[in-house]
């Protein structure tokens, strides 16, 4: 008996269709792009910019129109689609890296930074990176690059942050959304709505995250960094991303305002839009009385008091407090902004900060990891367990989650869905911290490659110095993997393998 979930040639056309609608937001982007090099006087990077939303529209229409009539998309349509349409978009999204880089040293201009992304892998790298929110860069001086290239690499972030299919649905949803603006919202692991009606769930949660980004910017400028600077360090730390436009992330300021000011826009990514909406409405007291809040910041207060205390031998009080309270909220929010060289910290350090990067934000926030929920969902559950093997065989033990009780009929599947997450990142963080052990210079060690794996599959972005451009091919495509099914929770990846090698296999029982 063998049965398939899929139709082959009905599916195909509903998933096509789909990746036709999705790439055009490569192109959307590009042409809102094309105020910086104008502004900048960078007309080197007009033309990039605007070869990158040609090609996106046209791929964009080869794939849509000949399947437009296709059917209505299901949850697993959309977990396909938003797993080969994260590829396909950040395949585009690498074309302003590759092009800015040729057209720049045809005109006699650039840096050594920007020539390396004349490999298109090393920008295939990059871009994604950016979509996927995770900020590990091929840019070893990203100050020298163009300031376009540093804008798109921001831009990229922030869409990425929410979510490229999200502002596809954004742009395309109408007033009666069908099932299948239903399915592609949760495939890009977006398990809650903050209104009944998912239109008015997206438009309030590009609202949030709009405002946020402003006041980002305005504390930001006020704290004492650039103008340019403050834009883009906004966008990338309220998305949890970590691109930086400087020579050394944050610890190119060595400033402490800075670094108190971005403390709570890298918490405030971490947090789920829901409970940022009650913040809206005047709400304050969500942040404890919200479950997965209030354990990010439990966790995050011992974090940070475990790190200080590992570091402070090495670095004294004062300076462990600074410097490994700023880099653990960096790992846990997964932002990914340094302002330590953390390749020189001990292997327990790199582990803590390894473990929170697993660990992540909230689900519905902008952060990778896990994520806390499930996490609890874990930890509750073996107490749960633990305590119905001690309680009579017909007591009743509740099983509760913050202050709401789970039902007994959806106990074991919430368990199961937290236990296949946690195990299969397991199982490729093990494959990822191989290969990069097996591609990597000798003088890394064991910890410094779970660091890096960690980091990207975490879509966390800190470094200890493994990833550049002079990585191997096998190092930054194993590294591109982790990103991918990092920023989509596995689950969508592994099916679309399986629809890749059984598209073709009729339904049989």
């Amino acid at each position: 008996m063998r049965i398939s979930l899929f139709s082959p040639t009905e599916d195909l056309r509903i998933i096509v269709r789909d990746l036709g609608l999705l790439v055009p937001v490569v192109g959307v982007m590009a042409l809102v792009s094309l105020v910086v090099p104008v502004v900048f006087n960078e007309h080197y990077a007009l033309v990039p910019l605007a070869i990158t939303a040609g090609v996106s529209f046209l791929v964009g229409a080869c794939l849509y129109l000949p399947f437009r009539g296709a059917g209505e998309a299901k949850l697993r349509h959309g977990m396909i689609i938003a797993a080969f349409g994260w590829l396909l978009v950040a395949t585009l999204g690498s074309l302003p890296f590759i092009l800015t880089a040729l057209f720049a040293q045809r005109s006699g201009i650039g840096s050594e930074t920007l020539f390396y992304f004349k490999n298109p892998l090393s920008a295939f790298f990059e871009s994604v990176s950016g979509y996927t929110g995770t900020g590990l860069t091929m840019a070893v001086q990203p100050n020298l690059l163009p300031k376009t290239l540093q804008w798109w690499r921001s831009f990229i972030e922030w869409i990425g942050g929410m979510g490229v299919i999200l502002l596809m649905l954004t742009i395309l949803v109408g007033p009666r959304p069908g099932s299948g603006t239903h399915s592609l919202y949760y495939a890009e692991a977006h398990g809650e709505k903050i209104h009944p009606s998912l239109v008015s769930t997206l438009r309030t949660m590009w609202w949030i995250f709009s405002l946020y980004t402003f006041i980002s910017v305005v504390v930001l400028w006020g704290a004492g960094m650039p103008i340019w600077e403050a834009l883009n360090h906004a966008m990338t730390g309220i998305s949890t991303g970590g691109f930086s436009v400087t020579a050394n992330s944050i610890a190119s300021y060595n400033n402490v305002a800075i670094e108190l000011v971005l403390l709570p826009i890298m918490f405030f990514g971490a947090i789920s839009f829901a409970v940022h909406y009650q913040l809206m409405r005047g709400k304050g007291t969500i942040l404890w009385r919200d479950f997965q809040t209030r354990w990010l910041f439990l966790f995050l207060a011992g974090g940070v008091v475990l790190l200080v205390l590992e570091n402070m031998g090495s670095l004294g009080i004062l300076r462990s407090l600074r410097y490994s309270g700023f880099q653990f909220v960096s790992a846990i929010t997964c932002t990914g902004f340094q302002t330590a060289d953390m390749g020189s910290w001990s292997d327990t350090a790199k582990v803590l900060l390894a473990a929170a990067m697993f660990l992540g934000g909230a689900a519905g926030s902008t952060a990778g990891g896990i994520k806390i929920i499930r996490a609890l969902i874990l930890i509750k559950g073996a107490q749960w367990r633990f305590r119905k093997i001690v309680s009579p065989h017909d007591a009743i033990v509740p099983f509760r989650v913050g202050s709401t009780v789970v039902d007994e009929s959806e106990i074991a599947d919430q368990l199961q869905n937290a236990s296949l997450i946690t195990l299969l990142w397991f199982v490729f963080l093990s494959v990822g911290v191989i290969v990069i052990l097996h591609t990597s210079p000798a003088h890394f060690t064991v910890s410094d490659a779970l660091f890096e794996v960690a980091s990207a599959q975490g879509n966390v972005g800190l470094s200890v110095g493994i990833t550049g451009p002079e990585m191997s091919t096998l190092g930054k495509l194993a590294l591109c993997f982790s990103m991918w099914i990092g920023r989509l929770e596995i689950i969508p990846v592994l099916l679309l393998v399986r629809f890749v090698l059984l598209r073709g296999q009729r339904t049989r029982l």
